[in-house]
């Protein structure tokens, strides 16, 4: 008698942790009720050399979950998790050899949940499993953005739902919605039971020790945005010394540095300078900790970062109060305008107060009445062509709100580009010319083929 396979894939702990919060809230029925694999993927650039998921506390308690766990890493070797994908008539092969090396019956049905549906591994493994009903899990900000690539029917038609955290009340994601899938709710007690058994999982690590002697009041949230060609190295360390210098005006003389876990020394040796200049104590936790472990312990009374989802947990799961540093310069930097970090970064910037005017730090709370027509507009700006429905509601929005809102939002090229509302004249030229410029070409292309 056939049966189903759960095939649940994760890359980081954050996300696990969303997983195991779904199972336990009973979002994928009772357990026995399937068998469930959790199919572990180390993306980084160099996944030897970088931190793995079961390296980190809590990982135990989270895959005790599943009745079996698999990495995909081994599964496709020598091959990179984030750039292999199955020929279109390989697939039948693939998904054969994966049932068999991971003990799956060939008449079980297999249900998937899978994060970032638009890039590898997720989309292997929908590819793949090519029958398979897929559920896409979003564990931060960019669920409430656009989707990055248009997906093939044969998947699209096979996503089931989105399901999220509620990390902004009231904000409704995005993602997928041009598919018809319905997002749904990870419920934030079943998410903040999961971090609980997290925290208590990290309590003895001689690490966390000296972090709590020095009591620190603040936390520094870093994020290693040259990783991804944002910043220079150097503008990196600049931001997180601003954090820290706003932390002190702010009052603050301990504070704590929750570096990206792939961020070099040099971060932390710029920023302990900082410090020792400005006679406030510094202590950098450099382990493998979540972030909301860190504020379960410590208890600080400020989380201070650029856009990270760590800081919108830190308010809604910790009520610790939140500040930002930065938003505007990296949205300035992103490129190219579709970059998927620019709704994360519009709403951090709209809802988090700006340390560095002084604003007085607060907790988020439920969406304003200003920053679900925010966001749409700028879906659209990032995805016109996924999103043509949304066209006249950003022409309206423009028109009325262009003047008072931040130029880094919509920058003038890309109206233009658009054919929107505020854009120079000059600069629709420039864009009139270029295209005049193509068409041209392209005809005397053709004509020299026929020749």
């Amino acid at each position: 008698m056939p049966h189903t396979t759960q095939i649940f894939q994760v890359s980081t702990l954050y996300g696990a942790a969303t997983l195991a919060a779904a199972l336990d809230a009973g979002l994928y029925g009772p357990r026995g009720g399937a068998r469930r694999v959790l199919l572990v993927s180390n993306n980084a650039a160099i996944p030897e050399t970088a931190l793995r998921v079961d390296e980190m506390y809590g990982y135990g308690p989270i895959a005790a979950r599943f009745d079996s766990v698999v990495s995909w890493n081994e599964a496709i070797s020598p091959y990179h998790p984030s750039t292999w994908g199955p020929r279109g008539h390989d697939t039948e092969l693939w998904q054969r050899a994966f049932r068999l090396r991971w003990d799956i019956d060939e008449r079980d049905m297999i249900e998937l949940a899978v994060e970032s549906i638009q890039a590898n591994p997720a989309r292997a493994l929908a590819a793949i499993f090519s029958e398979a009903a897929v559920d896409v899990y979003a564990d931060g900000l960019m669920s409430y953005g656009p989707t990055r690539e248009k997906l093939p029917l044969t998947i699209a038609r096979r996503v089931r739902r989105l399901l999220h955290l509620d990390l902004i009340p009231g904000l409704t994601p995005l993602l997928l919605s041009e598919y018809g899938v319905e997002p749904g709710i990870v419920p934030d007690e079943a998410f903040r039971g999961v971090l609980d058994e997290i925290s208590r999982e990290a309590a003895d690590d001689p690490q966390l020790a000296p972090v709590l002697e020095e009591a620190p009041t603040a936390v520094l949230l870093g994020q290693y945005l040259a990783a991804i060609n944002i910043l220079s190295a150097r503008e990196e360390e600049d931001l997180h010394v601003r954090m820290l210098a706003g932390a002190v005006r702010a009052g603050h003389r301990s504070i704590v540095f929750k570096p990206h876990p792939t961020a070099p020394a040099g971060y932390s040796a710029a920023l302990s300078k900082a410090a020792a200049d400005a006679g406030v104590r510094l202590t950098v936790l450099d382990a493998p900790l979540l972030a909301e472990t860190l504020y379960e312990h410590c208890r600080p009374e400020l989380v201070v970062g650029c856009f990270s989802t760590a800081m919108v947990t830190a308010s809604a799961y910790y009520d610790v109060p939140v500040a930002r540093v930065g938003t505007a310069l990296v949205m300035r930097r992103l490129r190219p305008y579709p970059n998927s970090n620019r709704v994360p970064l519009a709403v951090i910037d709209h809802v988090v107060p700006d340390l560095e005017r002084e604003d007085t730090p607060a907790l988020v709370g439920r969406a304003p009445d200003t920053l679900s027509p925010l966001i749409r507009a700028i879906g659209f700006c990032m995805q016109p062509k996924t999103y043509p429905s949304l066209r006249a509601e950003t022409t309206s929005w423009l028109e009325s709100h262009l003047a008072i809102a931040p130029d880094y939002y919509f920058p003038d090229l890309r109206l233009a580009e658009l054919a929107l509302p505020g854009s120079t004249p000059r600069t629709r030229a420039k864009i009139q010319a270029a295209r005049a410029k193509r068409v041209v070409g392209r005809a005397v292309r053709r004509t020299t083929k026929r020749k």
